[in-house]
This record gives structure tokens, C-alpha cells and sequence, in this order.
């Protein structure tokens, strides 16, 4: 969701939180793109869960998964303002994640590229971000 995140880096975050299911390759690299696109540091926290983990009163909780087998693997990571991989990703165990994080390296990476500043091309491109509170769903009145 490229224009969600550009309201966000927009507000000035420094670190951005990725706590998800997904996990893979494909995902290390949408943490490290999200990095270097807003030039912030990402933790991303995935769930690492097994089959063990699911209690017995899920309905089809056999039928889904068999012994202790993980459902889902993990991939927690720690990325850096430039994309660069500080910590993780762990996979397929719990672990928790550490790492050392310059805060001045979020600032300065932000000199090559400031989405929301010298490099955001207003003359150009405007991203409206309408704050207002609306119902995701309106059912017109009968017979209306």
C-alpha cells in the first residue's frame, strides 16, 4: 500500500512497525524496500507458530495440520534505513531480536532521498489524505 505508507512516512516516523503472517524471501525484501523507500529502520515481527500451538477447540484443528509441524515459519527481521539486514530474519524458532540502531543514520540517510521533502516533486504529484471518519459499508434505504 505505497500511498498508506507515504501518509505515514509523511508524519515523520523513524522506525515502522511490520508485525504480519507473511513471511519468505519475498517478504525480507518488502521489509527492505519499505526501508529505503521511507529511509526508515523497519522491525518486522512475524509469527513463528506450529501445529502444537493451535488449541484443540479450533474447529478442523486435525484436519488442517498433523503433528508439530510449523503453519507458519517466521521471518522476523530488523532492517536499517538503507535496506541493510541488522538483525534476523529468524526462522522456524522463537527468538528475540536485537539490535543496535544509530538514530543519526535515519536523518542522514534522508539527505539522498526524503520522500516527503526534497524528493517528493509536489509540483507534480499530491497525495490528498482525507482524515475524516467514514463507515466502510452504506446500504441505501429501502426503496431508495
Amino acid at each position: 500500500m505505497p500511498l498508506a505508507r507515504m501518509a505515514v512516512y509523511e508524519q515523520g516516523v523513524d522506525i515502522w512497525c511490520a508485525p504480519t503472517w507473511d513471511r519468505g524471501d519475498a517478504w525480507l525484501a518488502t521489509l527492505r524496500h519499505i526501508a529505503r523507500e521511507g529511509r526508515v529502520a523497519v522491525v518486522g515481527a512475524a509469527i513463528a507458530n506450529r501445529a502444537s500451538d493451535v488449541p484443540d477447540w479450533v474447529p478442523g484443528r486435525d484436519k488442517l495440520w498433523s503433528g508439530d509441524e510449523w503453519i507458519c515459519e517466521g521471518g522476523s527481521a530488523i532492517v536499517d534505513p538503507y535496506g541493510e539486514v541488522l538483525a534476523g530474519p529468524v526462522e522456524e524458532r522463537e527468538e528475540v531480536l536485537v539490535a543496535e540502531l544509530d538514530t543519526s543514520r535515519i536523518a542522514a540517510s534522508r539527505r539522498t532521498i526524503d520522500v516527503t521533502g526534497h524528493y517528493a516533486r509536489p509540483e507534480v504529484l499530491r497525495l490528498m489524505v482525507n482524515t475524516e471518519h467514514h463507515v466502510p459499508v452504506v446500504r441505501p434505504a429501502p426503496g431508495g
